[in-house]
């Protein structure tokens, strides 16, 4: 179990959520995993919202990643310790409603962000939604491939994250989605590598061994992408790869064209805005019940606020993106 020192910033509180109490406001942030850099951005966001709107944060990461009786643990600690709100990434949506059913009764308010869940009473949401973002992603992808000089036909393949993951299951309808509106590009296999680099390395080196023409790659998140990257290099072959998630880790691969783009729905982002949504509520300002991020592709010609570390990214506010 891992509950890390909370991170205090105290600093004037922006207008639009009221002014701070005389003793900063305690937000509780439940991510999934300590070793994912997607949540890893997730609690910096936060952070820098925190750091922003004077309050202090607690996270609350589970020791070893998808680990939902660990994170029911983590609830328990975070509802002795009284915080004044929760913002809640669940390790697993279909077996987090114990969880939320504990931090209701206990009168805590609630923000879901990331993965929505499926029961109980929240303050809000805060996320995006997969299937458009895998479409956005997907369309991208073969746009560029089909401009190489290709007569307009082509082969891909697609990296699936788990199979009962929430995430992966709305990326892989997507990517599946969006090829059909292509009907000279031919899906070869699709083939789940668990959001995992060396499985991306070792299912495409698998696919690389069975089709001796493979032009596009769609992999559900950026680590499977820079797998991907990986064994096409040591095979000595060359397709086009895109990933979702638009980490820091694929930057220097988007800039070198090993990796062409990765799909946005910016984790960053989503941090800042459920760490303010319940600011927001605790200060009885307007709140929205749910804020959906648009996808976007980020690739060579807007990676640079991408490019650099968290806390030097700075965080929309609600009424920028929700016009709240």
């Amino acid at each position: 179990m891992n509950r890390p020192a909370a991170g205090v910033a105290f600093a004037l509180a922006l207008s639009v959520v009221g002014q701070p109490r005389a003793q900063a406001e305690t937000i509780a942030v439940f991510t999934k995993s300590q070793n994912s850099p997607i949540f890893a951005a997730l609690r910096a966001g936060a952070g820098v919202a925190a750091r922003n709107l004077g309050v202090q944060v607690i996270h609350y990461v589970p020791s070893t990643p998808d680990n939902v009786a660990e994170q029911n643990e983590l609830v328990d600690d975070a509802i002795k310790d009284k915080p004044d709100a929760i913002v809640f990434v669940p390790v697993d949506f279909a077996e987090a409603g114990s969880a939320v059913a504990k931090i209701n009764a206990a009168h805590i308010p609630l923000v879901n962000v990331n993965e929505r869940l499926n029961s109980g009473m929240m303050v809000g949401y805060v996320g995006t939604d997969d299937v458009a973002l895998a479409r956005e992603t997907g369309r991208y992808l073969i746009k560029a491939m089909l401009t190489k000089d290709m007569g307009g036909k082509g082969n891909v393949v697609i990296l699936d994250g788990p199979d009962s993951n929430l995430t992966a299951q709305g990326r892989a309808r997507g990517f599946r989605d969006v090829i059909k509106e292509f009907p000279d590009v031919k899906l070869l296999a699709g083939k789940s590598a668990n959001y995992v680099r060396s499985q991306g390395k070792q299912v495409t080196s698998d696919l690389l061994r069975s089709f001796a023409q493979i032009d596009g790659i769609l992999a559900a998140n950026d680590p499977m992408a820079i797998g991907a990257a990986d064994a096409l290099k040591a095979a000595g072959r060359k397709a086009l790869v895109v990933g979702i998630n638009a980490s820091r880790e694929v930057m220097d691969l988007i800039k070198s064209g090993a990796v062409i783009g990765s799909g946005d729905y910016d984790i960053f982002v989503q941090g800042c805005l459920g760490l303010e949504m319940a600011v927001r509520n605790l200060r009885k300002a307007a709140t929205p019940r749910a804020v959906m991020l648009e996808p976007a592709v980020i690739d060579k010609t807007n990676y640079g606020a991408f490019d650099q570390p968290y806390e030097k990214r700075e965080c929309p506010t609600l009424a920028s993106v929700a016009g709240n």
